[in-house]
C-alpha cells in the first residue's frame, strides 16, 4: 500500500503502475483524459459527497456571513487545488470576487496552515480535521462555516483504477467495492460515539473527544454517501467548480470517467 500526499501523487502511483488502486480527488481524472491518455483512470466508487474543509475565524462570529470576509486576509490553498476552487466557488456564489475583496495567502504549504493561523497570520483560515478542531480547543480560532455544506454535493474523494485494469480485474474491483460498501453501511448504521472508539486506534495523535468531536461534525453534514454510487450531477458540479477555477478548457464525458456498475451490485 502507497500513501502519497496529494492527488496528483496519487494520480502518478496508479498510472506508473505503482498502485492498482488510487483513492484521490476526482478532478485528477478530469485533467488526466483531458490531456489525452489512452489508458485512463476511471472512478468507481464515490467516498465523500461534501467538501471537508472549514471556515476558521480567529474571533468568534455570531450570524456569519460571508459578507464578513471582506477587506480580510484568508490562509487558502493552493492554486487548482480543490480546497482553494471550492473557497473561491463558494465565495463567487455568495457574490465575492476572491481577487477584489479579500486577500488569500496561498503561499503557506497545506499542512502548515494552523500552525500559521496560531502563530498570528490572517484573520480566518480553511482548515481540514483536526486542524479546524484543535484550533477552537486551543481557544486560538471559532468554525464559522462549512465548505461542505455550501458547496454543496461534491465528489471530493473517490477510488478509481485504470480502464484496462477494470476491464482486466473486475472481481477484484467488485469485491473491493463490496467491503467498502460495507464501510459505509458500519457508518451509516452506527452514532458518531461508536464510530470514534472504533477508529480511535488509527488516530493515536488524538484523544477520543477529539475524534468524536470531528466524527460528529462529519456526520452532521452527511460528508459520507450511504452508498458508493457516483452520480452524473455531482459529476457536473465538480466540473462546474474547476471551469468557475479556469482549470478546465473542455467538459469531458460522464460516461467515460464514471462507472456506477459495481457501485450498484455493492448495495445489499
Amino acid at each position: 500500500m502507497l500513501s502519497p500526499f496529494g492527488a496528483d501523487k496519487t494520480m502518478t502511483a496508479v498510472l506508473s503502475n505503482q498502485a492498482d488502486i488510487g483513492f484521490m480527488g476526482s478532478e485528477s481524472s478530469i485533467y488526466t483524459y483531458n490531456e489525452g491518455a489512452n489508458d485512463y483512470v476511471v472512478n468507481f466508487a464515490q467516498l465523500t459527497q461534501r467538501a471537508g474543509n472549514f471556515l476558521v475565524s480567529r474571533e468568534p462570529i455570531e450570524d456569519f456571513s460571508w459578507e464578513d470576509l471582506k477587506g480580510k486576509s484568508v490562509l487558502g490553498g493552493r492554486k487548482g487545488g480543490m480546497p482553494e476552487m471550492v473557497f473561491e466557488y463558494i465565495l463567487k456564489q455568495n457574490g465575492i470576487d476572491p481577487q477584489k475583496d479579500l486577500a488569500i495567502d496561498q503561499s503557506i504549504d497545506f499542512g502548515s496552515t494552523a500552525a500559521a493561523f496560531s502563530g498570528g497570520q490572517g484573520d480566518f483560515t480553511v482548515e481540514f480535521e483536526p486542524g479546524a478542531t484543535t484550533l477552537e480547543s486551543s481557544g486560538k480560532g471559532y468554525v464559522v462555516a462549512s465548505l461542505g455544506k455550501e458547496s454543496g454535493y461534491v465528489p471530493y474523494t473517490a477510488f478509481s483504477a485504470k480502464k484496462s485494469y477494470i476491464e482486466k480485474h473486475p472481481d477484484v474491483i467488485q469485491s473491493f467495492t463490496n467491503a467498502l460498501q460495507k464501510g459505509m453501511d458500519y457508518v451509516n448504521s452506527h452514532t458518531p460515539e461508536e464510530i470514534s472508539k472504533v477508529i480511535q486506534p488509527q488516530f493515536k495523535e488524538n484523544d477520543l473527544d477529539t475524534i468524536t468531536t470531528i466524527v460528529s461534525r462529519y456526520y452532521e453534514q452527511k460528508t459520507w454517501k450511504e452508498d458508493l454510487i457516483f452520480n452524473q450531477d455531482s459529476f457536473e458540479l465538480l466540473q462546474d467548480i474547476l471551469e468557475d477555477a479556469d482549470e478546465l478548457d473542455s467538459r469531458t464525458p460522464y460516461g467515460d470517467l464514471v462507472t456506477t456498475e459495481f457501485a450498484k451490485k455493492a448495495v445489499k
